[in-house]
């Protein structure tokens, strides 16, 4: 593997993040900040505990995965769709850099951002509520692992959009609503029978159930259900991804 590109893409991702401060990390922090003044202090008031955990506490691992889903899934498709808007892309094309390599240089620069965006949150959340991570090593590995596997939902969009319009389509439209009815805010077990069933349907309740539980130790579904749903979703983006590659698809429109 060519580290030294992989190294160069990488820190020139990195680098576009330190030029947009405000908009990266500042801003995604404020907002998920008023999340825990209007849920946290307004309507946790009216709901003391869910399952034995402060109301104020139990929407944490939601709301940093709300904000871990969507930060993932811009900041690749971002950063893959501008070099092809700007025709920079030829650049990486024509230097001897595997597809693996451009890869992996770029949903590695897109995740890492977002698990320093979800770090912080982390940080800023303590702030305001008590928290407890009883599995600390699985919340680490569910917060790269769902990092990992949405930036490469947004290099997939990355290449697929032949617009700015249709990079914000699917966080949007798809991620964020599927967030909010995931359980980011409630526990589905509160649900409805019917509701509940309709609910499982939902991918995102797997990834916010599994990391809620290396916090408190609920979960509304099996962790070894989440975890592999997580896998499961990891590996169809890996393979969408690679047959994007070998057909070229849209790669150097």
């Amino acid at each position: 593997m060519n580290f030294y590109a992989v190294r160069a893409i990488y820190n020139f991702e990195m680098a576009r993040t330190r030029r947009t401060l405000m908009q990266s990390i500042i801003s995604p922090v404020i907002s998920t900040s008023l999340y825990f003044v209007v849920f946290g202090a307004a309507i946790g008031s009216r709901i003391p505990e869910i399952d034995g955990v402060p109301y104020g506490a139990f929407i944490v691992p939601g709301l940093i995965m709300l904000s871990l889903l969507t930060q993932s899934v811009t900041n690749a498709s971002f950063g893959i769709y501008f070099p092809r808007f700007t025709g920079t892309i030829y650049e990486v094309l024509s230097a001897p850099v595997s597809y693996m390599e451009i890869v992996c240089a770029y949903v590695g620069a897109a995740a890492t951002k977002s698990i320093i965006l979800g770090v912080i949150m982390l940080g800023t959340a303590a702030l305001f509520v008590p928290l407890r991570i009883e599995h600390p090593i699985w919340m680490v590995f569910f917060l790269v692992l769902t990092a990992v596997t949405f930036s490469l939902l947004g290099f997939i969009i990355g290449i697929w959009a032949d617009g700015f319009e249709k990079l914000q389509l699917v966080p949007l439209l798809i991620i964020t609503p599927l967030t909010f009815l995931g359980g980011s805010f409630y526990s589905t077990s509160i649900l409805p029978p019917f509701w509940r069933a309709v609910t499982l349907f939902n991918p995102v309740v797997y990834l916010i159930s599994g990391f809620r539980w290396s916090f408190y130790g609920l979960a509304d579904v099996s962790v070894a259900v989440s975890l592999g749903m997580t896998l499961l979703f990891l590996t169809i983006f890996l393979a969408i991804v690679a047959w994007m590659f070998k057909t070229g698809y849209r790669l150097k429109n």
